[in-house]
């Protein structure tokens, strides 16, 4: 009779294999799915937190999907609550205005909008599109290596990252 893997997953050794197997993709799902802004490391931690405090009730054949689904629950929770708080914050006026930095006010604020820029290009990137780019870019994979990990062919890892350079391009003005 095979061995119940259902009240493993409060081993210590099985949960350590669990942590080492799935905190980068959770990680990297995280990332690319929402950002850095809301760190995904934190976030990797918390739901492997939850799965300790539920690992009586969590089969093995469940946790992985249990600590994407906790993450991501997380993470649309600490969204939520950040557009809250700054909707609260744009209601208050704020009549301080001081520069910690001893660059040009004019160039601080060029960055600040490029940046925004950016962001709401990414942001508008297919999802597809923004994880092979992020992939790329940020990773430094090559596109190889992106289509295994996706599990597509070289030539649609090629064209999701071409066309999301080019809708980058054309969203962000002066590049």
């Amino acid at each position: 009779m095979p061995k119940d893997l259902f009240e493993n997953v409060c081993e210590e050794s099985l949960y350590s294999s669990l942590f080492q197997k799935h905190a980068k993709d959770l990680h990297d799902f995280i990332y690319y799915t929402y950002g850095d802004h809301i760190n995904p490391k934190d976030k990797v931690q918390e739901a492997f937190i939850k799965l300790w405090e539920q690992c009586k009730k969590i089969p093995l054949q469940k946790a992985k999907s249990f600590l994407f689904t906790v993450a991501s629950n997380q993470t649309r929770n600490e969204l939520k609550h950040n557009k809250v708080k700054l909707k609260y914050a744009q209601q208050k006026v704020n009549t301080s205005a001081t520069f910690s930095n001893q660059e040009n006010p004019e160039f601080i604020l060029e960055e600040k909008e490029y940046l925004k820029k950016y962001q709401n290009a990414l942001a508008n990137l297919t999802e597809p599109q923004r994880v092979a780019f992020l992939l790329n870019r940020v990773e430094g994979k090559k596109h190889k290596e992106i289509a295994v990990q996706l599990g597509i062919s070289t030539k649609a890892v090629e064209k999701r990252i071409y066309g999301a350079l080019k809708r980058l391009r054309v969203t962000i003005e002066g590049i």
